[in-house]
């Protein structure tokens, strides 16, 4: 074997019962990855994930199924990884099943993930990681939840490729040329000391490893990691103030899966509002913050429900005979005398009984007998039938609805063809208790962006304004009143101004561009810097759309009572700004407006053809989902995928949720659909 592979193979166990049963349950997989690609500086590959239960048997065998062969030495995992099964649970057996199989043991490497994670929570203290050497094979174990998974990585990770080098059968002495300091410039590292020298080097690069370092090596240690804020500080974004040339070269934000990042969201959006609302066209798409009961009996009165005759049935039910036509009884208020039995009265659909009339009926079980004088009305009438009952043809009152009869619930959606604002008015409620809708305000940000509909050709660097005109539709469409808030240039004062502009007037604010790595991406230290906001995550693993950004700023509303607003920075491109739109800022939106479940539906649907899958990353594919003529839900995709291709979202009507993966899915696969409209009919 070589003593110094170019790239070395990582592989991933997971170790979950219950993911062994279902795989889609498991998240850790797409987080690790992450770290390696992301972190690892290009010398890592992921070769292989294996899924087994939590049984030593089970973990034992697969570790030696990648540690112990013999065919091919140079295709052995340099480092294995596994996630789960670390802590006090009966059903927890990592550390059991993987310490036997060491033959060297590295506490180092198991004091670096622990002081990693109790930097962040006491509670990882309850892990019981273990770490050591297995033939040529470096294996570390990690907690089971990606978060910790994740953070326990990245701990180690930049150690990592020296401990596999010399797993492998490197020779130590060309590996340690140099001195420690080599070393740690090597693997892009620090002692750790808090020598002001190291904390000058570590101000000036800006990498913020979170929760490393600190205090945990002494001066020749190979694993001391550097934090490059504070303990007590959290990572912000740049400093504009410090010039382009000390700002992050990389984000200072850890990767959140995307159900993170909802969760988050979940959290931190407000509180709906409770307001007292009128009844008419303006209700639709409000939601009812209480039960709403009648006011009233419907019908309120006894009621015909065809045209005939009310009649005063006999004991005997016998109807047939010729009869006088002594009142009219219509549907327009009015007084109608008292009936007798051997009378009856003309009466129309909807109209009330005369007071004494037991029964209506029909016009069509009636023959015309004789008119008045005048020949303008009916004198007398003949009716067919017998058997009569009374109660026939009539509506008594409250048979409809009953006065106090609960007619909507708490959490009922008030729609435009449901009936709901026709059931209300119908019982007489004037006015009822919603959750205040939120307004929305659209930003878009950048020097380089000019108005869509401005006159005249481009300059040169210019993009014409797409994403606000896109995103106010779709606010609007969602049942939301939007604010065009205009462009923001890229300049601190005016981002500011613009921002403070926008929470006066808006509850939840969008703005689109800004939120990258570049010295003029303005958006996040705005947020955090000028107006004081918390910034909850900067990044997603999601393709496209990983620097979405949410945050919420404290402001005083007009009561001056402190309340928190949220800004969603969106990507800057077309693509990016929709579909993040309705994966993030729809639910938020939703659940400010008392919407539950937030979010957009999901139903399963067949693919129609073969989709390439991201190899890192989790996509959200736009799509066409329509019905077949066998009546299954298939799914097309739109074309080309690119973020910054405003023309994948034409026609969409769902964003699919694609794993990420080596291999395309092939046609017929199921996957998770979101729909953003109506479904159509076969293609």
């Amino acid at each position: 074997m070589s003593a110094k592979p170019s790239v070395l193979r990582a592989v991933i166990l997971i170790i979950s019962t219950t993911a062994a049963k279902d795989p889609s349950a498991d998240a850790s997989d797409v987080a690790l990855r992450e770290v390696f690609e992301r972190e690892g500086g290009l010398q890592w590959t992921v070769t292989e994930t294996k899924i087994v239960s939590d049984v030593v048997t089970e973990i034992q065998q697969q570790i030696m199924r990648w540690t112990d062969s013999t065919a091919d030495a140079d295709a052995t995992a340099n480092l294995i990884v596994t996630t789960g099964g670390t802590g006090f649970a009966v059903a927890d057996h990592t550390p059991e099943a993987v310490a036997p199989l060491l033959h060297k043991q590295a506490p180092g490497l198991v004091h670096g993930m622990l002081a990693a994670s109790l930097a962040v929570t006491p509670f990882a203290m309850m892990s019981r990681p273990v770490a050591g050497v297995r033939n040529r094979t470096v294996i570390i174990t990690l907690p089971g939840s990606p978060k910790g998974a994740r953070e326990n990585l990245q701990a180690v990770l930049k150690t990592l490729p020296h401990a596999c080098l010399q797993a492998a059968g490197a020779d130590s002495r060309t590996l340690h040329a140099g001195g420690v300091k080599k070393l740690e410039r090597d693997a892009g590292v620090l002692s750790g000391l808090g020598s002001s020298n190291s904390h000058a080097h570590a101000h000036g690069h800006h990498h913020h490893h979170h929760g490393h370092g600190q205090g945990l090596g002494q001066g020749h240690s190979h694993g001391g990691l550097v934090r490059h804020t504070k303990p007590d500080e959290n990572p912000k974004s740049n400093d504009p103030g410090l010039g382009p040339s000390r700002r992050h070269r990389e984000s200072p934000y850890p990767m959140l899966l995307v159900d993170e990042a909802l969760e988050s969201i979940r959290q931190q959006t407000p509180a709906p509002v409770i307001v007292t609302q009128r009844v008419d066209s303006s209700l639709v798409g409000s939601v009812l913050a209480q039960d709403v009961s009648a006011r009233e009996d419907v019908p309120a009165f006894r009621a015909s429900i065809v045209d005939g005759y009310a009649v005063v049935v006999p004991q005997d039910g016998n109807m047939k005979g010729v009869f006088p036509v002594t009142a009219v009884s219509h549907a327009s208020p009015g007084e109608v005398g008292a009936l007798k039995e051997g009378e009856i009265a003309r009466i129309t659909t909807g109209a009330p009984l005369p007071p004494g009339a037991t029964s209506v009926i029909m016009v069509e079980d009636t023959v015309l007998a004789s008119r008045t004088e005048d020949d303008k009305e009916e004198k007398e009438v003949e009716i067919m039938a017998e058997g009569v009952q009374e109660g026939e043809n009539t509506r008594e009152v409250g048979s409809d609805v009953k006065r106090g009869t609960v007619i909507l619930r708490a959490g009922d959606q008030v729609s435009a063809v449901g009936g709901e604002i026709g059931l209300l008015a119908a019982v007489g409620v004037a006015e009822v208790q919603v959750y205040r809708r939120p307004v929305v305000g659209v930003l878009s940000t950048g020097d380089e962006i000019v108005d869509h509909d401005r006159p005249g050709d481009l300059r040169l660097g210019e993009v014409r304004d797409t994403n606000r005109p896109t995103l106010i539709s779709a606010v609007r469409d969602w049942g939301y009143e939007v604010i065009d808030l205009g462009i923001a240039s890229d300049q601190p004062g005016t981002l500011e101004e613009a921002l403070r502009g926008a929470l006066r007037q808006a509850d939840l604010v969008i703005t689109t561009g800004g939120v990258s790595m570049g010295e003029l991406d303005l958006l996040k230290p705005t947020i955090e810097r000028s107006l004081g906001g918390t910034i909850h995550f900067g990044r997603v693993a999601m393709k496209p759309g990983k620097p979405t950004t949410f945050a919420t700023v404290p402001v005083k509303d007009n009561a001056g009572e402190r309340v928190s607003k949220v800004i969603f920075s969106l990507p800057g491109n077309p693509a990016s700004a929709l579909v993040t739109f309705h994966l993030f800022v729809l639910p938020s939106l939703q659940q400010i407006s008392g919407i539950t479940p937030p979010g957009l539906t999901r139903v399963p649907v067949v693919l129609s053809h073969d989709f390439v899958l991201d190899k890192s990353r989790p996509e959200y594919h736009r799509a066409i989902v329509f019905v077949t003529k066998e009546g299954v839900l298939s799914a097309t995709s739109t074309g080309g995928q690119r973020s910054s291709r405003v023309g994948s979202m034409k026609g969409a009507n769902a964003l699919l949720s694609l794993p990420s993966g080596p291999e395309p899915l092939p046609k017929g696969s199921k996957v998770e659909a979101l729909l953003m409209g109506s479904i159509r009919g076969d293609l």
